[in-house]
């Protein structure tokens, strides 16, 4: 039993680490996070942001809340800083 529960662990712990390895970094001459989370806000009317991260298809993917009190994404192109798309979450 107790080889069974630490090899369930030693598996979760190599999936869980293999995710954050994975994820999607910015591409070169992309515009910083920084720019991206200022776009959402003066752009596309956050007033808070959740979260803001790179996709490997060339945007930032950020959500937050609008005025409204409604959650929000959106896509922001990595290199010209455009908002690509702006929908509730």
């Amino acid at each position: 039993m107790l080889k069974k529960t630490l090899a369930a662990l030693c598996a979760t712990t190599a999936l869980l680490s293999a995710g954050a390895a994975l994820a999607d970094k910015p591409g070169a001459g992309w515009i910083p996070i920084e720019k991206a989370i200022e776009t959402a806000k003066t752009k596309a009317g956050y007033v808070e942001v959740y979260s803001a991260e790179a996709d490997d298809k060339g945007y930032w993917e950020v959500k937050g809340r609008k005025s409204d009190g409604t959650v929000y994404e959106a896509r922001i192109d990595g290199a010209s800083g455009n908002i690509l798309r702006d929908q509730k979450d």
